[in-house]
């Protein structure tokens, strides 16, 4: 634990008026990968208003669980699922009664080539693309809600030569802007700020076509004794970091 610079300064300085000093700790953060942009927007207000620190290393779910059960210095865990968080409960390695739902996520088709993908995923019938990206559905939610998506279209065995396989969101999204697949199943949040799609084009993927991508955050057993864990977690449920949440395509 350490006390900011800056807060001391003000102290010394501070003459006709009481100085209430502030604790700043820092807290390490798994986040899954479909995450990133809103907390790297949540992290500048969360610093500012709480004078505590965010570190975040961006990954997969599933490898994430298996970083934290090898001892991975991590104190707060943003899951893009509600399986694994919930495995971490039974297995006592959180503090207890800190799982929450933080987010529940988006699907998308996306293409960065404007008018190629239409509104209803029709694209995915043609033969105008080579490959199809996806995150990998062993470890990522994401991925494996877009296998569920190609089972409920019937179109697994016809696009199974096509798919490139994504070792989390953030690599499958990166074969579609490189180019290096025609279009992918995105998180929404990838590609969506302010009520709008960004660049290219997409399909938003019905929710009624996959299982519910319910994203868990909890404190893991590492984060019992640190402040800052405890207001990340108080402060993700706040109205300032949902509103940020929101405007990346998530419901709360």
């Amino acid at each position: 634990m350490r006390l900011r610079l800056s807060h001391l300064v003000g102290c010394a300085l501070a003459t006709s008026m009481t100085c209430n000093l502030a604790w700043a700790d820092e807290v390490q953060v798994a986040v899954a990968a479909n995450f990133t942009a809103p907390i790297q927007a949540i992290a500048k207000d969360f610093e500012k208003d709480t004078g505590h620190t965010l570190v975040a290393s961006y990954g997969a779910t599933g490898q994430f669980y298996a970083q934290i059960r090898n001892g991975a210095p991590f104190e707060v865990f943003l899951a893009a699922d509600d399986s694994t968080p919930a495995k971490l409960e039974e297995e006592k390695a959180i503090v207890p009664g800190s799982r929450f739902t933080y987010a529940i996520g988006t699907l998308a088709l996306w293409s960065p080539k404007a008018g190629y993908v239409d509104d209803q995923g029709q694209v995915l019938k043609g033969d105008t693309y080579k490959h199809l990206s996806i995150a990998n559905p062993q470890t990522a939610p994401y991925g494996l809600a877009a296998t569920q998506v190609l089972d409920k279209l019937q179109l697994s065995e016809v696009t199974q030569p096509k798919i490139v396989q994504g070792q989390n969101i953030t690599q499958a999204f990166q074969f579609v802007s490189t180019g290096n697949a025609e279009l992918g199943f995105v998180a929404l949040s990838q590609i969506y700020k302010d009520g709008q799609v960004q660049s290219g084009s997409a399909w938003i993927v019905p929710a009624r076509m996959h299982e519910p991508i319910r994203q868990d955050a909890v404190i893991l057993e590492k984060g019992k004794d640190n402040p800052a864990a405890k207001a990340l977690v108080d402060y993700l449920k706040g109205p300032k970091a949902a509103a940020v949440i929101k405007s990346y395509g998530y419901e709360i």
